[in-house]
C-alpha cells in the first residue's frame, strides 16, 4: 500500500505575534508541524505498521524552513519526504492544492496512491479547503473530519462527526482522508527515532503557477481587545444604554 500524507507548516501558539507594516512579523514564530497533519501522519504510520510492504511519503509545499517538518514526520515513521518549492508564491488554498497534485502525480508516476492523508484544517488560515480541492483534481474520492478507519482488502469503513450525531462511509481506495483531532494519538518521537531520521535524504520537487489566485490577502491588522466598564445605579439606567447602543447600530 502506498500512503501519501501532506503536511505543512503553521506558527506555534506559543509564539510571539507581532505586525509589521500589515504583515506579520515572522522573527520571533517558531513553526511547527500542523498539528491536524500529526493526526493524518499518525494514522498513516499505523496503516504501514499493519500492512506489510506499506510505504508512506510525505509531501509538503515550503519554502527550506519545512526541512524541519519534514525531519519530524520521518521520525515519526514516515519512509520519504518530498519538499515542494514554487516559484511564485503560494497564496490561496486552490494553489497550495494544485502544487500538491503535481508534486504526487510525479511522484506516483504508475498510478496514484492508495491512500492520500491530510490534516482536516491549519491552525493558522483554518480554511479546510485543501483536501477536498486535491481529491477533485486527483479525480478520487474524498472524506473531510474522519475520527475513525477501518481498513480491509482495499475498502475503507470511515466515520465522522456532524451535527447532531456520527456519519458512516463506506468507499474503496483511492481516496483522500483529512484527519480530526480524535482519530487518533500521535506518537512522540525518541531521540533514536530522530538522529536517523537526519540521516535520511529528502527529495527536492520544484512547480510553477499557472492560474492567479482566488484569494488574496492584502492585510493583517491585530485585534484590539479593549473593554469598557460602565457602573449603573439601576436597571433603567442600564436598559436606557442598551437601547442607545442598539439604535447605533
Amino acid at each position: 500500500m502506498n500512503i501519501a500524507v501532506c503536511v505543512c507548516q503553521v506558527p506555534d501558539t506559543a509564539s510571539v505575534i507581532g505586525y509589521v507594516d500589515g504583515s506579520v512579523d515572522y522573527s520571533r514564530v517558531n513553526k511547527v508541524m500542523n498539528p491536524y497533519d500529526e493526526y493524518a501522519l499518525e494514522e498513516a504510520v499505523r496503516l504501514k505498521e499493519r500492512f506489510e510492504g506499506s510505504v508512506v511519503t510525505v509531501f509538503s509545499v515550503a519554502h527550506d524552513s519545512s526541512k524541519e517538518v519534514l525531519r519530524k514526520a520521518l521520525a515519526m515513521g514516515a519512509d520519504g519526504a518530498v519538499s515542494v518549492s514554487c516559484t511564485e508564491k503560494v497564496s490561496d488554498p486552490f494553489q497550495a492544492a494544485q502544487i500538491l497534485c503535481r508534486a504526487i502525480t510525479n511522484f506516483y508516476s504508475v498510478a496514484l496512491p492508495d491512500l492520500v492523508f491530510c490534516g482536516k484544517q491549519s491552525t493558522d488560515f483554518q480554511s479546510a479547503q485543501v483536501p477536498s480541492m486535491l481529491a477533485e483534481m486527483l479525480g478520487i474520492a474524498s472524506v473531510n473530519g474522519v475520527t475513525a478507519l477501518n481498513v480491509s482488502d482495499g475498502f475503507l469503513q470511515v466515520e465522522r462527526e456532524i451535527e447532531g450525531g456520527n456519519e458512516y462511509i463506506d468507499l474503496a481506495c483511492p481516496a483522500v482522508l483529512s484527519a480530526e483531532k480524535g482519530l487518533n494519538v500521535p506518537r512522540n518521537t525518541s531521540i533514536r527515532a530522530v538522529m536517523e531520521a537526519r540521516k535520511k535524504s529528502i527529495d527536492f520537487s520544484t512547480s510553477s503557477l499557472h492560474n492567479d489566485p482566488f484569494v488574496v490577502m492584502t492585510a493583517l491588522k491585530p485585534l484590539e481587545r479593549k473593554k469598557i466598564c460602565c457602573i449603573v445605579p439601576d436597571e433603567n439606567e442600564l436598559i436606557r444604554l442598551l437601547s442607545h447602543e442598539h439604535n447605533m447600530f
